[in-house]
């Protein structure tokens, strides 16, 4: 930039937060002078204006300058830019024209400009600038930002491919903040500093305290599941070493399908707890089709790249796609997925589970979006004798000393989700046969019943069509009963 600002009159410094640009602008005004304009001179211009006078703010702050200098530095004009594009602006596109008329001011009186933002150079500057970049910080950056604040001996305690390849989209404010902690740590080391950087600053969307505590270990019958996501998801993600040697890469794609109630979401669970902060959810409390919704996809994702390698978790996809007359959604992360293919993004994956796979859009699950396709089936009978005997242990006798081998051939074709309601409701039966004082039955009895119940509520299930007559509500009322109701 030294060597263009002679050349030119108008440049652009782009880059993300914590990259730099500060200290860039600085340096400048350290060499060049000139005026270097901050938020600070903006607001203190502001409070002489009305608070909605943005433009006049900005206007008059650069116009000073200009008045007694060659040279204009303005910081942050990403910070304007934001507010002034933001849906309740009431000036829309004003902001435009005030860039316009200072980049003609400038050019009249023969001064140059320079700006730093974030990202999208606005339209006006971007026509007339030379613009420069700030990349992503490399292996080599880290270790350098780290050496001014660890110093040499604690730094050479670390192996910075292993923290790059942890978290490469780290700024100079994570790294600094970072380093002020553990420089009083005797013990640092690498898996130290990576501990403390997967609790500060790699922020999934999901507070795993709220998140049914589960592992692998608790999951019975979906052994070829959990084998394929620790060899094809996991893996790529933990053993830095081994994946750096073998160029491995999460699959970005993943369908998890089956039937309901034979664990997907308790999957899904489980690989949050098994990833940690490197695991974002998508599931039916966002509303499709609302700006809002789309605001907070977006958002996942740049928080998903941003602390890549991660996964992005869409719970139940074949339900929220399955209002045909909803195509917003899924072509927008259609456009997200397509995304995940360029260099900074290439270590997200993108996990589905569905019921339905006829109900995803053909082009969600064309090859190449999704590279890996899981089943999850019903549990046989050995499995089915694990689920019930794990559960069954923990109650006291004697509901707790049926024999799970009956129980196990009793209940064919019954999914996980059928066989914990199946203990619930026998221990109902027992506790009800407890307050009468009626006579105690086997154990047994009490959990037979209660499969009889549940296959029953299976059928009535099966029963039920999704297709009402018209002008009725979905509980079967009319419309004019409901409302004489």
């Amino acid at each position: 930039m030294l060597e263009t600002i002679p050349v030119g009159s108008v440049f652009a410094l782009e880059g993300e937060v914590g990259v730099g640009k500060t200290l860039i602008l600085q340096e400048i005004h350290r060499a060049c002078g000139g005026a270097l304009l901050g938020m600070r001179e903006f607001i203190e211009s502001l409070q002489a204006n009305s608070p909605a006078a943005i433009e006049e703010a900005f206007v008059q702050i650069v116009e000073q300058a200009m008045a007694s200098h060659e040279l204009i530095l303005v910081d942050d004009l990403h910070l304007l830019v934001n507010i002034v594009e933001s849906c309740d602006y009431p000036r829309s596109r004003l902001f435009s024209a005030a860039l316009t008329a200072v980049l003609d001011q400038a050019a009249f009186l023969r001064k140059k400009l320079v700006f730093a933002v974030e990202e999208d150079i606005p339209s006006p500057i971007q026509q007339r600038a030379y613009a420069f970049k700030i990349d992503d910080f490399t292996r080599a950056d880290f270790e350098c930002i780290c050496r001014v604040h660890l110093g040499a001996e604690l730094t050479s305690r670390l192996k910075f491919g292993e923290i790059h390849r942890f978290a490469p989209k780290l700024n100079g404010h994570q790294l600094r903040r970072a380093c002020m902690w553990l420089r009083r740590n005797p013990d640092l080391d690498t898996e130290v500093f990576i501990d403390y950087l997967r609790s500060q600053d790699l922020i999934s969307n999901v507070d795993l305290d709220e998140v049914q505590a589960v592992q692998w270990k608790d999951l019975k019958g979906v052994d070829e599941v959990i084998r394929a996501l620790e060899a094809k998801i996991a893996l790529p993600f933990e053993n830095g070493a081994l994946a750096t040697a073998l160029g491995l890469k999460p699959m970005r794609g993943v369908l998890l399908a089956g039937p309901p109630g034979t664990g997907k979401t308790t999957i899904g669970r489980a690989l949050a707890h098994r990833l940690k902060s490197k695991f974002f959810l998508i599931d039916g409390t966002v509303v499709a089709g609302s700006d809002n919704f789309y605001r907070k996809i977006s958002r996942v994702f740049e928080e998903a790249k941003r602390n890549a390698p991660a996964v992005v978790f869409i719970d139940d996809a074949d339900v929220i796609f399955e209002d045909k007359d909803e195509h917003g959604f899924y072509r927008y992360l259609l456009t997200m997925l397509d995304g995940l293919e360029s260099a900074s993004a290439e270590r997200v994956c993108v996990m589905m589970t569905a019921m339905d796979v006829n109900s995803l859009p053909a082009a969600m699950v064309r090859s190449g979006r999704i590279e890996l396709w899981l089943e999850t089936k019903l549990p046989d009978e050995a499995a089915r004798a694990a689920i019930l005997r794990e559960k069954i242990a923990k109650l006291p006798s004697p509901i707790g000393a049926a024999d799970t081998a009956t129980l196990a051939n009793a209940s064919r074709g019954m999914t996980g989700a059928d066989l914990k309601a199946i203990v619930e409701d026998a221990k109902l039966l027992y506790a009800q046969d407890v307050v009468l004082n009626a006579p105690s039955r086997p154990a047994e009895e009490y959990y037979l019943e209660a499969i009889a119940t549940v296959r029953a509520n299976g059928r009535r299930r099966g029963r039920r069509t999704s297709v009402r007559p018209a002008g009725t509500t979905p509980f079967g009322f009319g419309i004019e009963e409901l409302d004489a109701v």
